[in-house]
């Protein structure tokens, strides 16, 4: 192991105890410095509704037969990897929300790009309410607590107000200073257009048409994204299992992993969160660690956090 590198620094961590879920959680919620800079952003219900009713709409469009085509699919195929796998799970996950390995501002910035094209927030509230979660995970203050049941945890809890929201300032003050992640937390929904545009022209060049890419690229695209990110609030908190306790009810679940580029060992990670692999055991398949690991040999990525092997 390449000391300078890889490194055993992820710890065995588990949430708040009960006991203190509610002093903790109500003190995140107090006013800070960084409210100032960045007000705690609210949570539009109604707004939400609309929009995820009408990009459901509008994927059942994309796969009716006259917009099937290789290229769709292409894009389709091509913008999953840059989103959920680049943009979330590296990205905004184990790179952002964790600091499990550090790379290049340039880089880190490249990959919060990603991230925000997956429409899934700006990096700044992603990973604030994320840090929340893990701190208060299945607990009455979880935003999108498991116990709730499978609705609620898989994406009921943003038709609702987000009282977690009001505590971004604090759990994001390390990405709040940064003026490009603050640009593309507010604007996160207009990239959407350079890439329309984009897949719209090489639709017409191809010969396919330009809006069975767009609607492929696009609206398809984000819906089995979504998804497939909230399979891993809801389906890894429900089936599959556990090695370790972690005080909550994340599990280990191959197929979530199969879809989310080995975010669904979620077990793994509630326990040793800041740990850039989540595959830990034999057979675990995690392709967003070999991408890390990639990063590592060209010199991108380093100070990679790992679990010691005695845990596991």
């Amino acid at each position: 192991m390449n000391s300078v590198i890889f490194q055993e620094t992820a710890k065995l961590k588990k949430p708040v105890p009960a006991e203190k879920v509610i002093e903790l959680s109500e003190k995140l919620l107090e006013p800070s410095s960084h409210s100032k800079r960045y007000p705690p952003r609210l949570h539009k219900t109604w707004g939400t509704i609309v929009f995820m009713v009408t990009i459901h709409i509008l994927s059942l469009i994309a796969i009716q037969p006259k917009f099937w085509s290789l290229p769709a699919v292409t894009s389709l195929l091509f913008f999953y990897w840059v989103t959920a796998c680049l943009g979330v799970t590296l990205g905004y996950h184990r790179l952002l929300s964790h600091r499990s390995f550090v790379v290049p501002r340039w880089l880190e910035r490249f990959f919060a790009t990603c991230g925000a094209i997956s429409c899934q927030h700006g990096p700044i509230d992603w990973v604030g309410l994320h840090r929340h979660h893990h701190s208060f995970s299945d607990t009455e203050v979880d935003h999108h607590n498991s116990k709730k049941g499978f609705w609620w945890s898989h994406m009921g809890w943003m038709f609702k107000d987000v009282e977690a929201l009001k505590a971004v300032p604090k759990l994001s003050a390390d990405l709040i200073k940064d003026p490009y992640y603050r640009f593309l937390n507010k604007y996160f929904l207009f990239l959407q257009i350079p890439i329309g545009l984009s897949l719209y022209a090489i639709g017409q060049k191809l010969g396919v048409g330009g809006w069975a890419l767009v609607l492929w690229g696009i609206p398809l695209r984000l819906v089995v994204v979504y998804h497939v990110t909230w399979l891993v609030n809801s389906a890894t908190h429900c089936w599959g299992k556990a090695p370790f306790e972690s005080g909550d009810s994340s599990k280990n679940n191959a197929w979530v992993a199969a879809l989310t580029f080995g975010e669904g060992w979620h077990n793994n990670h509630h326990a040793f969160p800041n740990s850039a692999k989540q595959g830990l055991f034999r057979g675990q398949i995690d392709i967003t660690w070999e991408h890390i690991k990639i990063l590592a040999k060209f010199g991108l990525a380093k100070k990679v956090k790992l679990p010691s092997r005695s845990y596991y």
